[in-house]
């Protein structure tokens, strides 16, 4: 393992993330659950707010694990354009993705 525990890799994460420290138009954005730790720490280490931002991870039915994207509360969408391509996955299989979402 490279750290720990994500409390360790949030403040590794921050040491290297200095310059950031105390930025008037910086804030910290963290994926909930693994993420919030890790995030937690960097905004403690300098001094910005730190928010969630809430996703839904897009992933194929029959591996639920293995994702391609994600959907965000907004409604933003971001996918693996790449994967999808290697999978040959059509327009339709990825819109009853984002739906079931």
């Amino acid at each position: 393992m490279f750290f720990r525990d994500r409390t360790e890799a949030g403040r590794k994460l921050a040491d290297r993330l200095a310059v950031y420290a105390n930025y008037p138009d910086a804030m910290v954005l963290a994926l909930p659950r693994g993420g919030l730790p890790v995030a937690f720490e960097v905004a403690e280490a300098l001094n910005l707010p730190l928010d969630i931002f809430v996703v839904r991870k897009l992933s194929l039915p029959s591996h639920e694990e293995f994702a391609i994207g994600a959907i965000a509360s907004s409604g933003a969408i971001v996918l693996n354009q790449d994967l999808i391509n290697q999978l040959s996955l059509s327009d339709e299989t990825i819109e009853h993705i984002v739906a079931r979402e």
